[in-house]
């Protein structure tokens, strides 16, 4: 519970520093243009959308994290629902990073 505090305090102000696009055309122009260092998708984003992602990270060797759902992705970000967001800031990412689940956890109750 606490990681998860941290989280949202850290990408709320990546996104208050203008550095997290959300939603999938900002996503995927961030990530075509090499600007994206940590992607953060939705648990409960469609496998056609996980996977879409998943072949995005991997070809641009982005680190990539699921978490909570649309809801509260998009409420720590200020918007709607979300399914995607990417921090585009390497020093956010990095801290964000280390507090999120590990490689096969996801982060969703």
């Amino acid at each position: 519970m606490m990681n998860e505090q941290k989280i949202m305090n850290l990408l709320s102000m990546a996104q208050r520093a203008g550095r997290v696009a959300s939603g999938d055309f900002a996503v995927t122009k961030a990530v075509q243009g090499n600007k994206v260092h940590l992607l953060l998708v939705a648990g409960d984003a469609s496998a056609e959308t996980r996977q879409r992602y998943e072949q995005m990270a991997a070809r641009g060797k982005i680190k990539i994290v699921y978490l909570w759902d649309r809801e509260q992705l998009g409420h720590c970000i200020g918007k709607d629902f979300r399914a995607v967001a990417a921090v585009m800031d390497a020093g956010f990412a990095n801290a964000i990073a280390r507090f999120c689940p590990t490689d096969g956890e996801t982060g969703v109750d």
